[in-house]
């Protein structure tokens, strides 16, 4: 039987409750684990929020002070589902207090951020993960293996688009992602983030970057009152946008490789869009995250009779992940990435490992994410940090 770890969520929205159905359903479809997640708190602004969210969740109790949560003895594992802009601050304090941190994307706000939260879990001795869920895409760990297999031979290209459109309309109002002191940037930390992390997990490191960014609407309607995403409501007054609307940049990576990418929101028609393609010398692959139970695969050394991509669907037992779940054929959704993700980091802390992908590849990202954001300025090549 299962050990089990107490586990704090901060972060009530979005990811909050993305990230309360892995801890959930994990131990239901993995038995084998380590640890089986206790949901012991749920914290978020707005008390009446909060505790709906809870019961609805499945969470024993909840608050409105991350504090509380942190300073409770029987709390092993904290969850930071927050807004950007206080994720040093959590964590930190997490870290300190002696428990397991589990971080949303970006890290953090700065690579400076990044660097005093990796000492603070260094000090401490705590088990760190960030969410880069994308890696815990079945189609997408394949095609991690299929490349350390060497089915696509050497790597040449990599080109990448991150493309949203939900905030194309002038009087969609100013939530948070679009004020640079809450979120740090726009679709550039929030997409290239992601895109950057499965370049690295697949390609390699990059070395080398150059950039642009732009905002095509400067001013919008300030909120009516605290909400946020797409229910959010508009005031009458006006404010501006201080975050890029798109970001561009091309890139080069230690093994020879060179990479585009591309993140905006407004790609018109292109609700989530995350798509990516690698170019090898036996082959290539191809990924569309609104297909996720897909991965193309083209290899040169096919016959002359049997040349062009072939799909394939995602779903045997022999695939990653798969076998936890349905026949094959029976496709699983975006969701199961955090059941995935809560598995692995049960797993690591478990086994006394340190869980992948962790807090030293969120400053990787970051990394690449600031040396874009000086190339945009300086309409240069720029070296990133190593």
């Amino acid at each position: 039987m299962a050990r089990t770890v107490n586990v704090g969520l901060i972060g009530h929205l979005f990811m909050g409750k993305a990230h309360s159905l892995g801890y959930k359903d994990m131990a239901m479809f993995f038995p084998d684990v380590e640890l089986k997640p206790v949901m012991k708190m749920l914290v978020g602004l707005g008390e009446e929020s909060v505790r709906k969210a809870a019961e609805q969740y499945g969470w024993e109790s909840y608050g409105t002070d991350y504090k509380e949560l942190i300073g409770r003895d029987d709390i092993e594992l904290v969850d930071v589902s927050t807004g950007n802009n206080v994720h040093c601050e959590m964590v930190v304090a997490a870290a300190e207090a002696g428990k397991h941190v589990l971080c949303e994307k970006p890290l953090a706000m700065n690579v400076a951020e990044c660097k005093q939260m990796i000492a603070a879990v260094e000090k401490a001795g705590v088990k760190h993960m960030i969410n880069f869920n994308y890696r815990a895409v079945p189609a997408i760990a394949l095609a991690k293996k299929m490349i350390d297999d060497g089915l696509i031979g050497k790597i040449y290209h990599w080109r990448g688009t991150y493309l949203q459109d939900w905030i194309m309309d002038p009087s969609f109002p100013m939530v948070w992602r679009l004020d640079k002191k809450l979120a740090g940037s726009g679709p550039h930390g929030d997409l290239n983030a992601h895109l950057i992390d499965i370049a690295r997990l697949l390609v390699g490191e990059i070395t080398e970057v150059v950039g642009l960014m732009d905002t095509f609407i400067k001013k919008r309607p300030l909120l009516k009152e605290a909400t946020g995403g797409l229910s959010a409501e508009a005031s009458n007054e006006m404010g501006d946008v201080t975050v890029e609307d798109a970001a561009l940049f091309l890139a080069r990576f230690e093994n020879g490789a060179v990479g585009s990418f591309e993140a905006t929101r407004f790609a018109g028609g292109r609700r989530n869009g995350n798509r990516w393609e690698i170019n090898g010398s036996k082959g290539s692959l191809a990924f569309n995250l609104e297909r996720m139970n897909e991965l193309e695969y083209y290899s040169r050394e096919d016959p002359d009779l049997a040349q062009g991509f072939r799909t394939i669907i995602v779903g045997e037992s022999a695939h990653p992940y798969m076998a936890a779940w349905w026949p094959p054929g029976h496709i699983i959704g975006w969701q199961h990435t955090f059941v995935h993700q809560v598995y692995n980091l049960c797993n690591a802390i478990g086994k006394n490992q340190l869980p992948t992908p962790n807090f030293y590849d969120g400053l990787k990202c970051q990394q690449v994410l600031e040396a874009v954001e000086t190339s945009a300025e300086s309409a240069q090549w720029v070296k990133v940090e190593r």
